[in-house]
């Protein structure tokens, strides 16, 4: 049986759609490519149990679309499995529908916005399976193994499908029941790097200041996981966890096979406390602090100094915070458990211990007005220009279906549309004090920030080499790609 997990071309003059490995769906007209580590995964466990894989990102390789639907079917794959996110849903359904018209092979749906909506792709597609959670891997290969092939087709074996799977049967759409979060993690092999084409997504990414880089995940997704605005709680209810000895060996695996200088681990929130000082441990006892960078994401108030220090000494470089508003009320109303104090502290502390914050900030809350956005553009300005963060990302709000501030949006009339392809971060979706043209203008000024003399001179003190100055430069080429975002 052949399967194929593939990122169809996306044609859009607003340009290079961030699909894959991303919790909040953007287009970026500087191209991003984030290597997608479940989906990466679910390829490896099927090629090791001896399915014939084929991985096609044809957003990473960059091919049109044309190009595509020659190697499909060239291919001519028995199953196709494709990523989806809310602003691209419709494109979805479209090639699905175009995908059946060529030889009509089986086709799977996974991704958050079909595990909030899951009979909705049945009704507007000719999809066959949708996956729901985010053990997507775990599932599609449960999936395959429960495909019998006859001369006719396939036929389901559904008492042995486990929970979470959407299929049609005699026209009616019916499911395995609510997915389960039972998989163990460490039981997961290290990736298939070459089969997934680990270099297309090791250079043309903003995280990285040393190439090549590579993605991990120690965790599924956040140990948080409340975010109101957040959509991978709708795939990760339960936070788990794999063994340190685990991720330090998968880190030895990348440097010593791939060279790898710089890895991110997208766990949704890295793990703390004894977890965490026993990795920093194992980093340093390894040797790897010697060999690679490490960049995580963080939340603000989960670290002591003590513990920003052993990161450093781990090698950590880049710490990515979610800031998203310095309104006390918002970050109350979107439940981060948050201080704006704390975000202050927090940003001086990382930076006295020799590491970079990375802040994301959020505008177009429907509660906030101008004064509040302004209060929030302010403090990410400050925070840059002393040098407290390193680099910013500012996005406007999306409330994804599934989310608890969807769910508000809808119970006080908050949305403009259901159109789900405006849903992309290219236009507010809620009704908010602010016009939309100045809450655009809000995101640029954050991204402008970064030309005001004392960043400037902030970010020229920390140069130390050549590699310094590289990234510099890709920062500065990044920054305008996001303003032209948001134009």
């Amino acid at each position: 049986m052949k399967v194929a997990i593939v990122y169809p071309p996306l044609d859009s003059q607003k340009g290079t759609p961030l699909l894959s490995q991303n919790r909040q769906f953007q287009y970026f007209k500087e191209p991003t490519y984030i290597y997608p580590v479940v989906p990466a995964t679910a390829a490896t466990l099927l090629k090791n149990e001896g399915y014939e894989v084929i991985w096609l990102d044809g957003i990473a390789e960059e091919i049109s679309y044309k190009k595509f639907l020659e190697i499909i079917q060239k291919e001519r794959p028995d199953l196709i499995a494709l990523e989806t996110k809310t602003p691209v849903i419709k494109q979805h359904w479209k090639i699905i529908n175009e995908l059946k018209q060529l030889y009509n092979p089986l086709i799977v749906l996974f991704g958050d916005h079909v595990t909030a909506l899951p009979e909705e792709s049945f009704e507007n597609s000719k999809v066959d399976f949708v996956l729901t959670g985010g053990d997507y891997d775990f599932l599609l290969l449960n999936l395959c193994r429960n495909l019998k092939k006859f001369s006719t087709g396939y036929s389901l074996l559904n008492t042995e499908l486990e929970p979470g799977i959407y299929f049609r049967e005699d026209g009616q759409i019916k499911s395995t029941g609510k997915f389960q979060l039972i998989h163990d993690l460490d039981t997961l092999p290290f990736i298939d790097r070459e089969l997934t084409k680990w270099h297309l997504y090791a250079y043309k990414n903003g995280n990285y200041k040393y190439t090549p880089g590579a993605y991990i995940m120690s965790g599924r997704d956040c140990w948080w996981g409340k975010c109101s605005f957040c959509s991978w709680p709708i795939l990760y209810p339960k936070f788990r966890i794999r063994d340190v000895d685990n991720v330090l060996d998968e880190i030895g695996y990348l440097v010593e096979s791939y060279r790898i200088r710089e890895i991110m681990d997208d766990t949704g929130t890295f793990p703390v406390g004894d977890w965490l000082r026993k990795f920093c441990q194992g980093m340093i006892q390894r040797g790897y602090h010697k060999e690679i960078f490490l960049n995580c994401n963080m939340r603000f108030g989960a670290l002591t100094f003590e513990d920003f220090k052993l990161m450093k000494k781990a090698n950590f470089r880049l710490l990515l915070f979610g800031l998203e508003s310095a309104n006390q009320n918002t970050l109350e109303r979107i439940n981060k458990n948050l201080t704006v104090d704390k975000i202050i502290e927090d940003c001086k502390l990382a930076r006295k211990a020799g590491l970079f914050p990375h802040i994301t900030i959020m505008f177009g809350y429907p509660w906030e007005d101008y004064e509040d956005a302004l209060r929030t553009l302010r403090l990410g300005g400050w925070l840059l220009k002393k040098g407290y963060a390193y680099t910013v990302q500012a996005t406007l709000v999306i409330p994804y279906p599934g989310t608890p501030l969807f769910k508000e949006c809808k119970e006080n009339n908050w949305l403009k549309t259901l159109d789900w392809e405006h849903f992309d971060m290219k236009e507010p979706v809620m009704k908010t004090p602010i016009p939309d043209k100045v809450l655009m203008r809000l995101v640029q000024e954050i991204y402008r920030v970064s030309f005001h003399p004392q960043f400037l001179y902030n970010r020229l003190k920390t140069i130390r080499d050549f590699q310094d100055l590289l990234y510099f430069k890709r920062a500065g080429i990044k920054v305008l790609g996001h303003i032209k975002d948001f134009s």
